[in-house]
């Protein structure tokens, strides 16, 4: 008896191909590795997570459980309440002088997924991307997500991984339709100088290409007063500022992001985010306003004591024999090359030495070919003295008896 089951004329894979073209996230795959060891019993350094050590300031806190105590949990507008993008407009504008109005700004669920947003309102299979290395983890993915082409652009390690005007225009092509800048950065904390920023501004605007600016890190920089190409208003048309209140309110679990750009842009990342998270979080958003709002004297202890911790974690990082480490100018994480130590006792790569790391001398690390390089590992700094004391300790130890 003939079946009458219908053939398909395609066997198909069965996922689509677009979820191949990116990888889970090294950070989050590394915190999940190491929650299993904890949960058998290890006492782990972590090194990993990229989040500051402070709770959330308790003026923020305070706002969002009488939010929650108002009844404010029901769903808001997509691009978030007036008053909350008014709050981000205002203190961008108090900070870096940039102009933007209300409807020029949206409130994301995390600045991830601002960045993951402008990504797909912007980038068109085949869209060329500029993306200096290293970078943070989830920038390739994004664009590939997309369907657009990384292209990577080597920076020296000798000049902190300097980003320059000349190095982005010699990158650029006719299908370059975006630039990432990351400054201060993550993983290694390079700091773009004004003037190069404003240069790659202006190089930016001037051939018609987008420039994502994220800014994650903006107020964690060491070398100066923080600056935003939000400052530079001729060139708004080719500008997206991606924002966040993870690091500089240590607010990581909140999930509170947000993008400043031309109007027709944030109401696409808006008709974009209808159709997948609608609104932040209510009471997130009243948390937000008291923190762009209120005092910002706590950013400014932030940032010292981060500035601490680096020049004391960098001391011991770089007293490790023949492990090198450039200044971070800004985040707060320090970058270490252990290029000596790759091919000694089987070990073939950062990504082998995080493991080891991790399982023979219960240290967290995230490898740098997250980041785009084979030599290092990235040590995140927002833990105490003692912490950081232990596991430089135990780094050292580890590589000894490589030898």
């Amino acid at each position: 008896m003939l079946s009458t089951e219908p053939t398909p004329s395609v066997i198909r894979a069965p996922f689509a191909d677009r979820i191949g073209r990116i990888e889970v996230s090294a950070t989050m795959a590394v915190a999940a590795e190491a929650t299993k060891l904890r949960a058998q019993g290890a006492h782990l350094i972590d090194f990993g997570a990229g989040e500051p050590h402070f709770p959330t300031p308790q003026h923020i806190k305070d706002a969002a459980i009488e939010a929650i105590q108002a009844n404010f949990t029901r769903y808001t507008v997509v691009p978030g309440i007036p008053d909350v993008r008014k709050a981000i407009v205002d203190r961008h504008a108090a900070d870096f002088g940039s102009d933007y109005a209300i409807d020029e700004a949206i409130f994301t669920p995390g600045g991830k997924l601002a960045l993951f947003n402008t990504i797909q309102v912007l980038i068109e299979d085949g869209d060329e991307v500029i993306l200096p290395v290293p970078y943070w983890v989830s920038f390739k993915d994004i664009i590939q997500y997309a369907g657009g082409k990384v292209v990577f652009l080597e920076t020296d390690e000798t000049q902190d991984f300097r980003i320059t005007a000349e190095a982005i225009e010699q990158a650029i092509t006719p299908r370059t339709r975006a630039i990432i800048l990351n400054s201060p950065s993550n993983p290694a904390g390079s700091v773009v100088s004004a003037g190069d920023l404003e240069r790659i501004v202006r190089l930016a605007h001037e051939r018609g290409i987008y420039l994502l600016l994220d800014e994650c890190y903006v107020y964690l920089n060491y070398e100066g007063t923080p600056v935003s190409g939000g400052s530079f208003q001729w060139a708004k048309d080719h500008l997206i500022i991606l924002g966040s209140l993870s690091k500089t309110y240590s607010m990581t679990g909140w999930r509170a992001g947000y993008a400043l750009a031309p109007k027709a842009i944030t109401a696409n990342l808006s008709k974009l985010q209808s159709q997948s998270t609608s609104n932040a979080t209510s009471f997130v958003q009243k948390g937000a306003i008291a923190a762009l709002a209120g005092s910002q004297q706590c950013v400014t202890e932030f940032r010292a004591e981060f500035l601490t911790l680096r020049d004391y974690i960098l001391e011991r990082v770089r007293a490790i024999p023949n492990v090198t480490c450039t200044t971070p100018g800004g985040a707060f994480y320090v970058y270490p090359n252990f290029s000596y130590y790759i091919g000694k006792s089987g070990i073939r790569s950062a990504t082998e030495l995080a493991t080891r790391l991790l399982h023979d001398a219960h240290v967290v690390a995230v490898p740098g070919e997250a980041f785009g390089t084979p030599h290092h590992i990235r040590l995140s700094y927002p833990v105490t003295r003692e912490t950081i004391d232990e596991g430089v300790r135990r780094i050292g130890e580890f590589l000894a008896k490589l030898e």
